[in-house]
């Protein structure tokens, strides 16, 4: 059936928080969708964020982000006061996330709320005990960095680092009251989003949620877990993830992140992957699985490098791995983001596992990047986009790319006007692909100062914030009206 959608991160939303948050303006959003006959709405990785304050760098792979509580829900709930929600200064510009105003005042909010919550309230009884699998690990995790002056974990004193048993109920003892906190932000978190997913099924709109492939090297998971990845007899990554040297990174990219020991992975019938992704498919409607192509090959680069020089491809867990999640979990909705460095056995993995796969336009036009991303080549069983979290807003790219790059579009498109991002959304919105999923800051007509990442770059991504004014009914009308004429309402 076709559809359509709308790229919109939840961080990303307006309102009084100084984040988007899972309240009011989030509500608003499902129905601004709604009245727009869109009936997805995809967002980005909703774990607590870390280095670099990015999605997909989480300290955990199933926490969520302590920044999306709403503040008002939590007054309505009585677990604050007007005056408490009210009281933090959450930065100065509406129209972007001040991260360290966050990270000087919602901790002690939160704190007031959870100062206010039963420990022996029956839901967050219930929550603990369903979560038991992550939370407890979590919890302690969290605890732990607030201990060690929030360093990574492998900085910690050996026996913690290496979670000598004594020193775990040592420590769970001593920090008792700041897991259960932790454990209380988390249930806060779930319950509010429950309400908000609630309330998109009641109107229509499925939530594609975002997996990042790979975790933080400083997260509970690779602490709770070292069998689970190439690791050292210290706990340390023997190689890291990242990919070679292209047209966008001369150099390659270094990610960081810790590989995975897909041997023992398979040898455990890939537990720990189905139970992540069991967990995923319960938060969202449709999970999207960032870096698919790592399933068939990754990127492996020596630790302790600068640049991706010295590293090679090996070999991942391929079918093996997606009839194990096909077999576990059949009625899981999955996207694989299947951009980047293609090979002929990529292509046939994603065919093989009959996810859809993902097309961008902008990079159709995009000389440095080969590929099959013009709309003639579209298959059904994909989802299109105009540009991704990493992609410049298609009127920036206009403004930036190559002209000869611009030129060819303009000819493809047959799209004379001077603006091009109306004619990449009616390109979308007309190809063949099942599902077509445009940026809020396309169909805003937005330019660079909406970008949302630039990779590898270090600072000044994930800021931006939608005016609180931007969303109209004139908007969801011409969106509408443009997804009826491709018939996708």
């Amino acid at each position: 059936m076709r559809a359509s959608g709308i790229l919109m991160p939840l961080s990303s939303l307006p309102g009084p928080w100084g984040i988007g948050t899972l309240g009011e303006s989030a509500t608003q959003f499902v129905d601004f969708l709604a009245a727009a006959g869109q009936r997805y709405w995809q967002i980005l990785p909703i774990g607590p964020t870390g280095y670099g304050d990015s999605p997909y760098q989480s300290f955990s792979a199933f926490a969520a982000n302590p920044y999306l509580i709403d503040p008002g829900l939590l007054v309505e709930e009585g677990l604050l006061t007007e005056d408490e929600a009210r009281a933090p200064h959450w930065g100065s510009d509406p129209c972007r996330v001040d991260y360290a105003a966050l990270w000087a005042g919602r901790g002690k909010l939160l704190e007031q709320a959870v100062a206010r919550l039963d420990p022996a309230d029956e839901d967050f009884v219930k929550f603990c005990g369903a979560e038991r699998d992550w939370l407890d690990d979590y919890a302690l995790f969290m605890a732990l960095k607030e201990a060690h002056g929030h360093a990574s974990w492998q900085h910690w004193p050996r026996p913690l680092r290496l979670r000598d048993p004594a020193a775990l109920a040592e420590a769970e003892t001593r920090l008792a009251g700041r897991v259960f906190y932790w454990k209380a932000v988390q249930y806060l978190f779930f319950a509010q989003w429950a309400r908000l997913k609630g309330t998109a099924a009641e109107k229509g709109v499925r939530i594609i949620g975002d997996i990042p492939i790979y975790v933080s090297p400083d997260s509970s998971d690779v602490w709770a877990s070292p069998e689970l990845f190439q690791l050292d007899a210290e706990g340390r990554p023997t190689e890291v993830a990242g990919c070679p040297p292209d047209a966008f990174a001369a150099a390659g990219q270094v990610w960081g992140n810790p590989l995975y020991d897909w041997a023992h992975h398979a040898e455990t019938g890939y537990a720990w992957w189905l139970r992540r992704l069991g967990h995923a498919g319960r938060v969202y409607d449709v999970v999207r699985i960032d870096h698919f192509r790592g399933l068939e090959s990754y990127f492996a680069i020596p630790a302790g490098q600068d640049t991706a020089a010295g590293g090679r491809w090996r070999k991942g867990p391929g079918m093996d791995f997606i009839r194990a999640v096909r077999a576990a979990l059949p009625e899981l909705a999955i996207i694989a983001e299947d951009l980047g460095y293609l090979t002929p056995e990529v292509r046939q993995l994603r065919r093989e596992s009959g996810f859809a796969g993902m097309k961008v336009l902008q990079f159709a036009f995009d000389s440095r990047e080969p590929g099959d991303y013009l709309p003639h080549n579209y298959r059904r069983n994909s989802v299109v986009y105009t540009g991704t979290h990493d992609n410049i807003p298609t009127a920036a790219w206009q403004a930036s790319a190559d002209p000869a790059d611009v030129a060819a579009a303009r000819a493809y498109l047959a799209a004379a006007e001077e603006d091009l991002t109306p004619a990449f959304i009616r390109a979308a919105l007309a190809s063949v692909c099942d599902t077509a999923i445009l940026p809020m800051q396309d169909w805003l007509g937005l330019g660079a100062e909406a970008r949302m990442n630039t990779p590898s770059r270090l600072d000044g991504n994930w800021q931006w914030r939608m005016a609180p004014d931007a969303l109209s009914g004139v908007l969801a009308r011409r969106i509408r009206a443009l997804s009826e004429r491709y018939g996708r309402v």
